[in-house]
């Protein structure tokens, strides 16, 4: 507890909560003082929680006085041992960047409960092909079932590490190989990693793709659209079908003007036009 306790009512309030752990403690180190009408004794002491089973090292004061006939406490200083206090787990900005291969080797695995153990409690995923955050172990796993269909395997491009007390962010750009499609895939991404349960787990994973991996739409006015006609009729006038079927897209359909057959590729565009252009036709 933070706070001093100076009277019966506070010292009793404190015990409340503490009896709870089932406490005995044993005096492992102790250095006596004895003075007129008073006492000290400062050292080190160790609890056994009862409730828990923790065991729990500290340092003491106690300052005693006659009081009534009887000695008793009339200060008491408790404090964790310094190398029980949480100093923070160091870590080195190599050894930061190193964190990504423990993710990326369960990736290899392609196994979805695998790559879940990687992210911490109450880790967050924000995955780059769903719109759905994933905020909890079961829709973490979730989201890998698929993912690793893809047998994704990454590669850190650029990286810029924050270190901070138990806690250390990697962000910047990766580059995915699909084992499945031999597709890459390249993104932006944060990792902040968390120390638990004695390791580094990823605490936040944020990725999304590259803003020049997005597709935007084309600027186009309403005259520019009606212009695209005299394309095709330039094409007309070449007399070339094969000219004429370059101007339809990979996947274009042709409803022709004097054919029942609706034209769905290249060669039934292109033959087509074979016969229509006998009539050099101009629009």
């Amino acid at each position: 507890s933070d706070t001093p306790r100076t009277d019966f009512a506070s010292i009793e309030d404190y015990f409340v909560n503490f009896l709870k752990l089932k406490p005995q403690g044993e005096i492992l180190e102790s250095n006596v003082i004895i003075g007129h009408n008073w006492c000290q004794d400062a050292g080190i002491y160790e609890f056994t929680m009862g409730a828990t089973g923790d065991v729990v090292k500290a340092r003491y004061t106690y300052n005693y006085v006659k009081e009534d006939g009887i000695w008793k406490i009339q200060h008491h200083h408790s404090s964790v041992m310094p190398e029980g206090m949480d100093l923070g787990q160091p870590i080195t900005e190599d050894e930061v960047r190193g964190l990504f291969s423990l993710w990326n080797n369960a990736l290899a695995t392609e196994d979805p409960k695998t790559v879940a153990k990687r992210y911490a409690k109450a880790g967050v995923l924000l995955p780059t092909v769903s719109d759905t955050p994933r905020t909890d172990f079961a829709s973490i796993e979730d989201y890998f079932v698929n993912f690793l269909k893809l047998k994704p395997q990454g590669e850190i491009l650029e990286s810029h590490v924050t270190v901070g007390h138990n806690w250390c962010q990697d962000v910047g750009i990766y580059e995915f190989t699909m084992g499945a499609t031999g597709k890459k895939v390249k993104g932006r991404y944060s990792f902040i990693y968390v120390h638990e349960d004695g390791e580094w787990k990823i605490n936040h994973h944020h990725s999304s793709i590259m803003p020049e991996g997005i597709v935007t739409a084309e600027p186009i006015t309403e005259t520019e659209v009606r212009d695209l006609f005299q394309l095709w009729n330039g094409a007309l006038a070449t007399k070339d079908p094969k000219k004429v079927a370059a101007r339809y897209s990979k996947e274009g359909v042709l409803l022709p003007t004097v054919s029942d057959t609706p034209r769905t590729d290249y060669p039934g565009i292109v033959d087509y036009f074979t016969n229509f252009l006998k009539l050099e036709p101009q629009g």
